[in-house]
């Protein structure tokens, strides 16, 4: 919602607002170290609880902020002086900056509690459980979103705008952080620092988890391939709403609501995945199945825009979350799959890493790409300028499926244990 009003309501450059919000994926590597504090250093007993809570209460709070900044922004972009510009948009990168950190601190720790507490042939259907709740609270958040800014549909005026947006985020922040407080309390058992696991025992530090992950080549594969999976998936993220907007002609409310149809489509795609398809056909089938129907929803949402028809760009929606749906619980599962037991919280730093420079690199290129097939098309001809990005868009899931096709599951297995024995043997020496 923010990205749309950002670009739509308050005329942010898509260039500016991409990069902006990019900086909450700079952040990414953040996520290897938080993974590695949360392996070797416990507080109180317990790896990953007390830094999901403290990344949360982070999270919340920046959220918070981010109004008063934007809007701040928003003047100064109107008035046009150059130092006020400068410096509100190092503010508004900046707080972005700390918002992405506080995810990482919450996420990379979460993920690996779920390797803590799962087996492999358990994961695929925690993955779907997990990410199923996650689009139920985008299905509703989308919901409550609409419901909520109705009032707001042909306002131009920025104060009325700025002072319904604090109130709504100011209860989001609160319900969020209660939510994950509840969620978490007693889900980790604690645990003696001398019970800790092998790597915290033998001393396994980041540097010499980050010289397992460059060494090896299986490791590299699956971080392109993530990469390219995600940027794929994402790439539309910063201009989506703005494309029901300046394409479509929709409301605020009504463009809110095209995450509520991506989200249904998903949670589709996410039960039929983690209950049938990737139990039944496997995750690297799955995988590269779910990247094929992505690819096809992105053609069809240029052709919607053709017709300019709003009943189809929200069946286009349904099918495009149907497709990641399938797509992010194959992937997912091996992700998980192809991360080692004794540095999950590292593994799932990386591999969050891998996830959050593309989601970065999406809403930067997303943001430029626009502007430069507006550069190219005109102001007046939005769909070729928005269609430019979807293609694009397109070929980079082409490029993700290439790559996943170079993926060994057991090759992979076998190297980096392999590695990870000779590091803890030469720790054991030092």
């Amino acid at each position: 919602m923010l990205n749309r009003i950002m670009i739509s309501e308050l005329a942010f450059p898509a260039l500016l607002v991409g990069g902006a919000l990019a900086f909450e994926q700079l952040m990414a590597p953040a996520r290897v170290m938080f993974g590695q504090v949360s392996d070797r250093w416990p507080l109180r007993g317990r790896h990953r609880t007390p830094y999901i809570w403290m990344g949360t209460a982070g999270f919340c709070g920046l959220a918070t902020l981010s109004i008063p900044v934007i809007f701040a922004t928003a003047s100064a972009l109107q008035n046009g002086a150059a130092m006020a510009i400068t410096g509100w948009t190092l503010c508004l990168c900046g707080l972005f900056a700390l918002y992405g950190l506080a995810i990482s601190a919450a996420s990379t720790p979460y993920l690996a509690l779920v390797i803590d507490l799962t087996d492999e042939s358990e994961r695929p259907r925690a993955v779907g459980i997990i990410w199923c709740m996650l689009t139920i609270g985008i299905i509703a958040g989308a919901i409550a979103i609409s419901i909520t800014t109705r009032s707001l549909d042909g306002i131009s005026d920025p104060e009325v705008l700025k002072a319904a947006l604090q109130t709504f985020m100011n209860r989001v922040a609160l319900i969020i952080g209660a939510i994950v407080l509840l969620a978490t309390i007693g889900i980790e058992p604690a645990r003696r620092m001398e019970a800790g696991n092998q790597a915290s025992k033998q001393g396994v530090t980041l540097r010499q988890s980050w010289a397992l992950i460059r060494s090896s080549r299986q490791i590299l594969i699956f971080f392109g391939f993530l990469l390219c999976f995600t940027l794929g998936l994402f790439l539309q993220d910063p201009i989506l709403e703005s494309y029901g907007a300046e394409v479509f002609g929709m409301p605020i409310s009504k463009t809110t609501l095209l995450n509520a149809f991506w989200g249904t489509g998903t949670l589709a795609g996410l039960l039929i995945a983690g209950l049938w398809f990737t139990p039944t056909f496997g995750k690297l089938r799955s995988a590269r199945t779910g990247c094929w129907m992505i690819l096809a929803s992105l053609l069809l949402l240029v052709a919607a825009g053709l017709i300019a028809n709003t009943g189809t760009l929200l069946v286009v929606m349904v099918l495009f979350g149907l497709s990641a749906g399938i797509g992010t619980n194959s992937a997912l599962s091996l992700m998980l799959d192809l991360t080692l037991p004794q540095l999950a919280g590292t593994f799932v730093g990386v591999w969050g890493l891998a996830q959050a420079m593309s989601r970065a690199l999406g809403k930067v290129i997303g943001g430029g790409l626009l502007d430069l097939g507006r550069l190219v098309s005109g102001a007046d001809q939005p769909l070729p300028a928005f269609a430019f990005v979807f293609v694009i868009e397109a070929g980079v899931v082409l490029i993700a499926i290439w790559i996943l096709g170079r993926l060994n599951t057991a090759e992979f297995r076998k190297d980096t244990e392999t590695k990870l024995e000779t590091l803890l043997m030469a720790s054991l020496d030092d």
